[in-house]
Parts: structure tokens; sequence; C-alpha cells
């Protein structure tokens, strides 16, 4: 069934037709979402229903697919995995004395009180001439624990990744986010020991988004802090949960994003360093997409034998959103792999570095598996 689905969205891909296949976080389905025309939605006030992309920067556009046509099939995958048994890929020295140098400025603007945090990325061009099909099965296979999604519209762009971070899913009133932050590589079964720079980091993100949130929603809770294993990789995590105002949910998205995960804090200052430095454009990476106010019908009466009662139902609508991180924009005989880290007065230049390379081994390691 899923090869089936494959040749629906190949189908599309050949008719530059939009689409999105994607399955959520430990979930057994893959879903598939087909727009029927090539026209580009805009997202107003995230009030549409559809599937969101959205950019880094909110004043440039999110766009949204309409679900003329949803299938969700059982994710059975049956084939070996192949990995890349190359390294990871190196840029050349001019690209990395230009991060860290970046870094270095970064760092001399935090001694100077301009921000306390700020993340910095990179894009990393591969070469890639292999079917798209092939690599997006390789995410399938090997991130089960991650939202996994091949995302192609003719008129922006071919995108793929595998994301572990959510960043607000809502039921009615109800919403839960979660800030996670810090990285470091999984060696065998062990639990990772955390430094103080990385517990410090991920705290500015938790103590960020409460801040952002706790005037502009009912109640608002958070949980212990907790280390989470994503795929190779390591990271810190703390939930929180709350209810909003009805009707308010783009009031919620535009307090969460971007947090301080992917951009810094203080915000404003943060993301104008990043605008002014960075030099590329990241347009949908740190961004985010998902499900957007889907509706989700639920029964009042879970007594079956209730038969006259059971007809009433309330529809409610819901929303999964996550963080566009550890993705690749696909060209025709390329890939742009996006990396970053959050820098701050303890950061060391090259061990951040080194960090933007391990992180690049997430989407490096499905491309040219054979």
């Amino acid at each position: 069934m899923v090869k089936e689905l494959f040749n629906r969205a190949k189908d599309c891909l050949e008719s530059q037709l939009p689409f999105v296949l994607y399955s959520k976080l430990n979930e057994t389905d893959l879903v598939g979402v087909f727009q029927n025309d090539d026209a580009v939605h805009k997202v107003k006030d995230f009030s549409e229903t559809g599937f969101v992309f959205a950019p880094f920067d909110l004043n440039s556009d999110a766009i949204l697919l309409k679900m003329d046509a949803v299938e969700k099939v059982p994710l059975n995958l049956s084939a070996e995995v192949q990995i890349n048994g190359k390294s990871i890929p190196e840029s050349d020295a001019a690209e990395k004395e230009r991060y860290l140098k970046l870094i270095s400025k970064a760092i001399g603007n935090i001694d100077q009180g301009d921000f306390n945090k700020v993340v910095l990325s990179r894009k990393i061009e591969v070469d890639h001439h292999e079917d798209y099909f092939e690599v997006y099965q390789r995410i399938l296979q090997l991130y089960k624990k991650a939202f996994c999604y091949f995302w192609y519209h003719p008129k922006i762009g071919t995108w793929m990744g595998a994301t572990p971070e959510i960043l607000v899913k809502s039921n009615g009133s109800q919403f839960t986010t979660m800030s996670l932050a810090g990285t470091q590589n999984s060696i065998g079964d062990s639990q990772p020991i955390w430094t103080e720079k990385e517990l410090n980091e991920q705290q500015l993100v938790t103590d960020y988004i409460f801040d952002s949130l706790k005037e502009k929603v009912v109640s608002l809770n958070s949980s212990e802090r907790e280390s989470v294993k994503a795929g190779q990789l390591w990271h810190l995590r703390t939930e929180m949960k709350g209810t909003f105002t009805a009707n308010k949910f783009g009031d919620i998205l535009k307090a969460l994003h971007p947090t301080p995960a992917v951009c810094g804090s203080p915000l404003k200052n943060a993301k104008k360093f990043i605008l002014e430095n960075e030099l590329y454009e990241r347009t949908f990476y740190t961004g985010f997409l998902g499900e957007l106010n889907t509706k989700s019908e639920l029964s009042r009466n879970r007594n079956r034998r209730n038969q006259e009662n059971s007809a009433y139902r309330s529809v409610m609508k819901t929303s999964e959103l996550f963080v566009n991180l550890r993705c690749m924009q696909m060209f025709k005989d390329k890939a742009e792999i996006y990396v970053g880290g959050g820098i701050t007065s303890d950061s060391i230049p090259e061990k951040e570095w080194e960090e933007t390379a391990l992180k690049s081994n997430t989407m490096f390691r499905v491309l040219d598996g054979k």
C-alpha cells in the first residue's frame, strides 16, 4: 500500500502538482496530502485548514497545501536500509573559516550584552542524482521517532526532513509545546552527561517559551526536564501544556515562533544578528510545518450500548506542527543540507563547527545509500 501511495505522489511530481507525504513520531501510518492544482495558497492568520509550510521569518509567506485528497496507509517497509558509508561531508576551508568567524563575532556581541544566545546556521551542498522516493524511504526507515516528510510544490521547491521537535499540538482549546535544546551524539546504551552550557541553553528556551505564552493563554504548566533520543542524537526536553481562548491559535503560533532554540534570546536582537550576518536565506529551515486546523470527530458518549446517544458527536479542530530541523532542499543534481547550533558565551567555535557537521549526518546518511 505504501507503493501505491508513492506511485500517486510520483504522478503528482511528474504532473507538477503539489503534495506532501509524512509520518508522525512513533506512529504506524504514512499520510499523503494532495492538492488538485498548482496554485500557491498563502496563510493569512493561521485560521485556515490544510498542511502548512512556514518559513523561519514570518515576514515571508507561509504556504498552505489544500487537502483536496488525503490518503493514509500502514507504514510497512520491508526493504533493507542501505546507508551511505562515506564520512560526514566537510565544506571547504573557506566555508569553515567563514563560519568560525561568524561564531566569534556572535560571542563578541554576547560579551557586549547585545543578546545572551544566538542560533547560527549554514547549509552544506552535496551532489545527489538519486530518485527522491528512494531517499525518502530511507528517512522513513531510519527515523521512526521523528516527523518524516517529503514536501513538493512546483512553484516553491522540494524539501525532505526528519525532525524530532514539536512546535505545538492543539486539540480544541488544549495545547502542548516543548523546549528542545542541547545536542550530544548517542554512544551505545549510555545516558548523556550534560554540561552546564547545555543545561543553561535549554533553560533559556524553556523560560522564553513560558514567558512568551503566559499572558496569551488561560493556563500553562511545565514538566520536569528530561533527556530524549532522536536517531543518533540526544537532546534535552521540557514539555509544556495549557489552554487558550477560542480562535486564538494564531496568537499562540506567533508567540512561539521562532523560539530561542532556532533563533536566540532576546529574540529581536538575535534575529537581527542572524538576518544581517548569516549571509544566506534560511527560507523554510527552522520554520515549521504540519497539519493546521484539521477537523477531528469525538463521540460524546463512550457507552456503545446506548445507540441513541452515540449519534451525538463533537467536532474539534486539531493541529500538529513541527519545527523544520534535520532537513534538506532537493534539486535535480544536488541537495542542500541545513544545520545550525546555539551560540552562548561558553561556546567554543571549533566545537560548534563539529556539532553542525554531526547534525548534517542525519540527512547525509540517507543520500546515495547504494
